[in-house]
């Protein structure tokens, strides 16, 4: 049998045809059927900050660093698969997916001489002194030594560590904790902690995150940087040389302290999921992958705005 079309029907025809082939253009432009994948624009997903740098982990295990570079602890642009990182006072530190350790910066007390770690879970970087947790609980330790800071071999059941200006604090299984190094403040004072759920290291201060969302402190406070009896509802700590930083359940921050370059000015930051503090600045992650700053710029420590839709 014969079938006439109307015109009215070679219009519809011609329209769903149309139609249809711009359909499958599109999807083909976006990959459906195609041999190359999307490229997923890359965001930041952890911080670090040190005395005069800053440091950023991409989703990638990439690494991007602005700041001093006068030892060269920001020349981390070609490391890879890098799970953690932390900053120092001159060097940065980076746990790769293996369980091995890199490290950029000062050479000057040992501080980056890594190269020979395995079974590293966890890494933490003081002034002048690099600290790694062994997947077994205990740690191991290089660098100054000046005042027992690395004194860490006889520690066990380690669950994280953290490094101040010349002092080193462990967080135990069984949420006490334990402490090496200079004390002339008190800043090692902490055996009488317990329930904490992390811990934070300053210049000359240590502070411990209770598993009810407050907050405990001992060290030197001319500063007011262990004035923090009032916060409730916290969710993880930082410390700086001489200022505390706050991250509450509410992704809002709190700080106190020395506050002479405004690194305490975080009281309209919302939307942040981790904070970091060293030196005279502060760090905050927002939700979105994307950075903000506070504090001391004088090298461009806060120079991260430009860490957004890095792809």
């Amino acid at each position: 049998m014969k079938i006439i079309l109307s015109s009215r029907r070679h219009y519809y025809v011609a329209r769903v045809s149309i139609f249809l082939l711009t359909v499958a253009l599109i999807a083909g432009m976006v990959g459906c059927g195609s041999t190359t994948p999307p490229v997923e624009p890359l965001y930041i997903t952890q911080v670090a900050a040190g005395s005069d740098h800053t440091v950023g982990r991409m989703s990638d295990g990439t690494v991007v660093a602005v700041g001093d570079n006068s030892h060269w602890q920001c020349d981390v642009g070609n490391w890879k698969d890098i799970l953690y990182l932390d900053a120092g006072g001159i060097h940065t530190v980076g746990l790769k997916s293996d369980g091995t350790v890199v490290a950029k910066g000062s050479i000057s007390e040992g501080q980056c001489k890594v190269a020979g770690w395995t079974s590293i879970v966890y890494v933490a970087a003081g002034y002048a002194h690099t600290l790694g947790l062994k997947s077994g609980g205990t740690v191991i330790a290089t660098g100054a030594n000046d005042w027992g800071q690395c004194d860490v071999g006889g520690w066990t059941d380690i669950t994280k560590v953290v490094a101040g200006y010349l002092h080193t604090v462990g967080l135990k299984t069984n949420r006490t904790l334990v402490a090496v190094g200079y004390d002339y403040s008190g800043q090692c004072n902490v055996d009488g902690w317990t329930d904490i759920v992390q811990v934070a290291a300053g210049d000359f201060h240590t502070v411990g995150l209770e598993s009810g969302g407050t907050v405990v402190t001992v060290g030197y406070n001319y500063y007011g940087q262990c004035e923090v009896g009032g916060w409730t509802d916290i969710a993880q700590v930082a410390a700086g040389s001489s200022h505390t930083v706050g991250l509450k359940k509410d992704h809002t921050v709190v700080a106190v302290g020395y506050n002479g370059f405004g690194q305490c000015n975080v009281g309209n930051w919302t939307d942040i999921v981790q904070v970091a503090a060293d030196g005279d600045h502060t760090v905050g992650v927002k939700s979105d992958g994307t950075v903000v700053a506070v504090g001391d710029n004088y090298y461009g420590q806060c120079d991260v705005g430009g860490w957004t839709n890095i792809a």
